[in-house]
């Protein structure tokens, strides 16, 4: 049976609802180049599409704590998952207030002094409590999405995950109710009196690159590449 799309069937929020675009929380607001600030949860979710990993940020028992962690964003949530074993996965299972961030980094900024060199930057600020995904099909579909988070077209070509893989790990759900995003354009701020410096200034971009696709020594004959890594690239705004 083909699996049924994702949507509140599978206690997915959809992608605009009214409301969405509130005004930032005390902890989201942007303060530090507040006009680098952006709010539209639309430029949320592609920062978190197009970013191939988060930071998971909790407090354990008095003490700061983080990882970075795969995801993936269906709708107004983002997934997150690990193994049950995991002693970040059972805090926020369990109710720990969690703050996950993603970065993108565009370009190098080159400044004529040291305290102006910068990053031109998008990147996400999100806090929240998780829910635990226990619904089976729900399970299955964000297993999908998580693969495809990596490489679109990869949930439905590997398989599904089985009974005791169900049962060791864990997927959580974390809404994009409280988010923000920070993001940094342009070139180097420099001040008016080193502009005549006899140094070399501007920005220097940079692009996620991929190389030949590499086959497993155990895979079968007679498989192709598939088209998704040999014309491999992240989404973009």
């Amino acid at each position: 049976m083909a699996p049924r799309p994702l949507g509140r069937a599978l206690n997915v929020e959809p992608e605009t609802e009214p409301g969405r675009a509130a005004a930032p929380t005390d902890r989201t607001r942007v303060r530090r180049i507040p006009e680098r600030g952006d709010y539209d949860p639309a430029v949320v979710r592609a920062i978190l599409d197009e970013a191939l990993i988060v930071h998971v940020a909790w407090v354990d028992d008095g003490a700061p704590r983080q990882i970075p962690t795969l995801h993936a964003r269906v709708g107004h949530t983002l997934y997150v998952h690990g193994s049950r074993a995991s002693r970040t996965m059972r805090a926020l299972r369990d109710g720990a207030e969690v703050c996950i961030t993603a970065t993108i980094v565009d370009e190098l900024v080159l400044a004529r002094s040291l305290f102006h060199h910068s990053m031109n930057y998008r990147s996400v600020v999100l806090y929240g409590r998780a829910r635990e995904v226990t619904d089976r099909e729900e399970f299955d579909a964000m297993s999908r999405a998580l693969a495809d988070h990596v490489a679109p077209g990869r949930g439905a070509e590997a398989r599904p995950p089985n009974e005791d893989e169900f049962r060791q790990t864990l997927i959580l759900a974390i809404p994009l109710d409280e988010a923000s995003a920070k993001i940094r354009t342009g070139p180097p701020k420099d001040d008016d009196a080193d502009l005549g410096l006899p140094v070399w200034a501007g920005t220097l971009p940079l692009r996620l690159a991929t190389g030949e696709p590499e086959p497993d020594p155990t895979l079968a004959g007679g498989i192709d590449v598939p088209g998704y890594l040999t014309d491999y690239r992240r989404p973009t705004a």
